[in-house]
C-alpha cells in the first residue's frame, strides 16, 4: 500500500509540475509579445507601462526593452527548471507505476 500512497503523491506532484510549466510558459509567450510590441513601436510614440493602477510614460526605451530581456532571461531559466522537474516527476511515476504492476503479477 505504501507503493500506491507514493504513486498518488506523484501523480498530485507532476499535476501541480504541469501547471507551474503552463503557467510560466504563458508567462514567457506574453513577455515576448511584449518585447516585439516594444521593438516595433516607432520612434517618436510615446511607450507606457502600468504601475499599479496607474500607466506611466517610459521615456528610455533601451532601458525598458532591456528590463524586459532581463526578466524573460529569468523567466525563461525558471520554465527550463520546471520542464526538468516535471520530466524527473514522470520518470518516477513511469517507475513507480511499473513496480506497482509487477507486484501484482
Amino acid at each position: 500500500m505504501e507503493q500506491l500512497d507514493q504513486l498518488q503523491l506523484v501523480v498530485a506532484e507532476v499535476q501541480a509540475a504541469r501547471q507551474q510549466v503552463s503557467s510560466v510558459r504563458a508567462q514567457v509567450q506574453e513577455l515576448e509579445g511584449t518585447i516585439a510590441a516594444v521593438e516595433s513601436q516607432p520612434e517618436g510614440l510615446a511607450l507606457h507601462r502600468q504601475m499599479g493602477g496607474v500607466l506611466i510614460e517610459v521615456a528610455d526605451k533601451e532601458a525598458l526593452l532591456g528590463e524586459l530581456r532581463e526578466t524573460l532571461e529569468s523567466l525563461s531559466v525558471h520554465l527550463e527548471r520546471f520542464t526538468e522537474r516535471e520530466k524527473q516527476l514522470i520518470q518516477t511515476y513511469d517507475e513507480l507505476k511499473q513496480s506497482l504492476q509487477g507486484a501484482q503479477e
